[in-house]
């Protein structure tokens, strides 16, 4: 924390080493700054020579959180929403500090309650019209709702929903960046543009970055996979999935969108994955555009979640299919209209039959207490899953469950999949696989049973993440490198690229102080 006369005062950082991958590091010390002058402050007293871990809410799995030694900067206390925005066509857009709570976001937008004592007259007014318009949201949804909008921009977050709406890198509309100088960088989009692979940045202090974008080419599909780089890209971009390696953001302006008048839920089932995997294909080639999210459940998950039921009180009202359904595709349809729901609900219908699938076997929900019960079903998979790991820690406490974040394109879903189907039966490993099959992007958790088991699937997820990059796919579609995946990661692009991403970090952070190890190695 930062003292009235600017010194750092120690406090215990045991409970925060560690965020949900489950990993723990180390540090000397921590800090709680609550506004931008307080995070150059400290950055101030650490001279730039001092590690720099940046935490928000902790909720990520990569490791990205997690402090290899040196100084955590936790933004968790910068939780005010500063003000409201009316753009054109009366759409709106919120301006937060990075520690808003993703929840308390929605709450304050749906209820369009905001704490409004400090915003300025624009803002005071843009309220005003924001309380007189019809509903709005904001798109993003990861599935740990206590994340901070500065942790969904550090990773580029998505969530189920980002089958229709795309990423967190679409709604943000400027940011503020505190580099290890203390130089603020205040950007929004349309403003700054590279030329080419060539950007020039300036500091409200004054100061100029010219910045040599990397060479390579991203991936063609959903991607959280590295710094996001393109031709004649936007600045606001760069920053979007840097994963707290360039440096603080301390201000974002989101991007809130009209709220659909009718949500839709439906859960196809099947007797066969090859149906369900044809369902997938024919639902996306016949360009259907009100299709928020297509969600896959395996038979193991279904399994799973009927044994939770059957032993767990948690779960006893949970609605389980009968045993003969198999697979499960959870599509969420959001509509103008109820003839517009139900002329996609038809139009998924279409596609079951002709993939082999009876149009008896869906359920359907078209009210509200009917579509809360189907996303409790969605979400119960994996706190079901990680139940059953926590309970087989207690006799081999060195085991995690272990989940991948791989996405590929389009046309090789049906072969990722039989590649995970048949390397898991060869080697005898539990496991289950649910997740954003509308992406090519489904998450494969392996159970471990032992030891062994937890080092042959540990390799098993490096033997994947091979095969899915010479695919043309991303080792993670949507959590990030963090510390975690930076032996996947290389896998995606050449030395001279990661020398490019290297010097690239340093033109904006000469020390390297700012993730040190996350993303790529450091040093």
């Amino acid at each position: 924390m930062v003292s009235d006369n600017q010194e750092l005062v120690l406090y215990d950082v045991e409970g925060f080493l560690r965020d949900e991958s489950r990993k723990t590091g180390w540090a000397e010390s921590i800090s709680f700054p609550r506004s931008e002058d307080d995070v150059r402050k400290i950055l101030a007293i650490l001279e730039g020579k001092t590690p720099v871990t940046i935490q928000g809410a902790r909720t990520g799995i990569a490791a990205g959180a997690v402090p290899f030694g040196g100084h955590i900067m936790n933004l968790s206390r910068q939780t005010r929403i500063l003000g409201i925005r009316l753009r054109e066509a009366r759409r709106f857009s919120l301006i937060v500090q990075p520690g808003v709570i993703l929840s308390i976001l929605n709450e304050s937008v749906a209820g369009k309650e905001f704490d409004t004592g400090d915003w300025d007259e624009e803002s005071i007014r843009a309220y005003a019209a924001f309380k007189d318009a019809s509903p709005h949201f904001f798109p993003p949804d990861p599935t740990e709702t206590s994340a901070t909008v500065g942790g969904m921009a550090a990773c580029n977050a998505s969530g189920a929903k980002s089958y229709l709406y795309g990423a967190m890198r679409g709604y943000v509309r400027g940011l503020r960046v505190v580099l290890s100088d203390g130089e603020v960088v205040s950007l929004r989009r349309g403003d700054v543009i590279a030329c080419g692979r060539s950007l020039s940045l300036d500091t409200e202090g004054g100061k100029s970055r010219m910045l040599n974008l990397p060479s390579y080419i991203i991936p063609k599909t959903k991607s959280a996979s590295g710094y996001y780089i393109t031709d004649n890209m936007d600045a606001v971009d760069l920053f979007i999935g840097m994963d707290g390696t360039f440096g603080v953001i301390t201000e974002l302006e989101l991007s809130l969108i009209p709220l659909p008048a009718t949500i839709w839920g439906a859960i196809f089932y099947f007797t066969a994955e090859a149906k369900a995997l044809d369902f997938v294909i024919r639902a996306r080639s016949a360009g259907g555009k009100k299709v928020a999210a297509l969600e896959y459940f395996d038979s193991n998950v279904l399994d799973i979640l009927r044994r939770q039921k059957l032993e767990n009180p948690a779960f006893l009202k949970l609605p389980i299919p009968p045993e003969c359904y198999r697979h499960a595709i959870f599509a969420d349809l959001h509509c103008d209209c109820e003839t517009e729901a139900f002329d996609e609900l038809l139009r998924l219908e279409e596609c079951m039959e002709k993939a082999g699938g009876n149009t008896d076997d869906i359920w359907a929900a078209t009210e509200p207490h009917q579509y809360n019960e189907m996303i409790e079903f969605r979400h119960a998979a994996p706190e079901c899953v990680n139940m059953i790991i926590d309970h087989r820690k207690k006799d081999h406490p060195g085991i995690t469950k272990l989940g991948t974040d791989l996405s590929v394109p389009d046309d090789y879903l049906l072969e990722v999949m039989s590649m995970y189907r048949t390397t898991l039966s060869e080697l005898g490993l539990e496991y289950a696989i649910w997740g954003h099959i509308g992406n090519n992007h489904v998450h494969v958790n392996i159970l471990p049973r032992d030891e062994a088991d937890f080092e042959a699937g540990k390799a098993l997820c490096i033997e994947w993440a091979k095969r899915a990059v010479a695919m043309g796919g991303a080792v993670s579609a949507e959590h990030g490198i963090g510390k975690l995946k930076t032996e996947q990661f290389a896998m995606m692009y050449s030395n001279k690229h990661f020398a490019e991403m290297r010097a690239l970090k340093l033109a904006l952070d000469p020390g390297g102080i700012f993730g040190r190890n996350t993303i790529f190695p450091w040093g």
